[in-house]
């Protein structure tokens, strides 16, 4: 409504046809922005909806299971909050098969660590290109910041040179073997358009690399709080599922709803 009636305003001649479209569109815009202000609490609703079926599965325990479920719930929250919790006591509240998942995940991550210091031979030729890519960038810095930089220019061009070459190596390595992609710190495409390019910001980092362009750790890696946190949150979400037995479908779309109810967009 507001362009409509600027266009007045400046005396602008304008077609029927034109000025019954502007004011069709003014009034779809005005309403737009008034529905903007509107505060949505939509999502919120069904989210307190959702956690009230939560809470009436809980009602179906037996008091000696929500006991446990107070329990387990406390041990998670500690784990949390990055302290420890101790064997003896998640041995008092697991069920014997979940406390011999801790020590079973936890056997996984020390194989998974002892892998990740065998880096593929694949991997070595792209990672010593990086590596030598930094350092004549390294050396161009120090020239330029004297201010010398022609001499400068010249190891820029090199390390340019040298991480065009790992790009070329990384584009082969992956060509030939996909699985590799799982060493790398970050997705790796090469389609136009993505992040990926031949300078050092861009180029992807082993997820063994200590360098300060790496991109988080390895997500595969967990410590031992947080694979104890794992199971306990497993055994949680098995105990509150119990409280339903004959309904456990419902119990899993209710849990969908709750994380669609923060993504859904009003």
């Amino acid at each position: 409504m507001k362009h409509f009636l600027l266009l007045q305003r400046l005396e602008i001649d304008l077609s029927p046809r034109c000025t019954e479209a502007l004011f069709d569109f003014g009034v779809v815009m005005s309403e737009w922005y008034d529905n903007q202000k509107k505060p949505s609490s939509t999502w919120r609703e069904r989210l307190n909806a959702s956690s009230e079926i939560s809470g009436a599965k809980r009602d179906n325990l037996s008091a000696n299971e929500q006991r446990k479920l107070a329990k387990l719930e406390s041990m998670a929250e500690q784990l949390r909050r990055g302290k420890n919790v101790q064997n003896r006591q998640l041995q008092t509240w697991l069920s014997e098969d979940e406390f011999e998942q801790i020590e079973a995940e936890w056997q996984e991550q020390l194989e998974l660590r002892k892998e990740l210091k065998e880096i593929p031979d694949e991997l070595r030729c792209y990672e010593e290109k990086l590596k030598q890519a930094t350092f004549q960038f390294n050396r161009a810095e120090g020239y330029s910041n004297k201010g010398k930089h022609s001499i400068a220019k010249k190891f820029y061009d090199k390390s340019e040179s040298l991480c065009e070459d790992a790009l070329e190596i990384l584009q082969e390595i992956l060509h030939y073997d996909a699985h590799l992609r799982i060493w790398f710190d970050r997705d790796i495409s090469f389609e136009a358009g993505s992040d990926l390019g031949a300078d050092l910001v861009s180029l992807p980092r082993l997820v063994t690399s200590r360098s300060i362009e790496k991109k988080g750790s390895d997500c595969r890696l967990q410590t031992k709080l947080q694979v104890k946190l794992g199971v306990v949150g497993r055994a949680i979400n098995t105990l509150k599922c119990s409280g339903n037995k004959d309904n456990a479908k419902e119990f899993d779309e209710v849990k969908s709803n709750e994380l669609a109810a923060f993504l859904k967009i009003e």
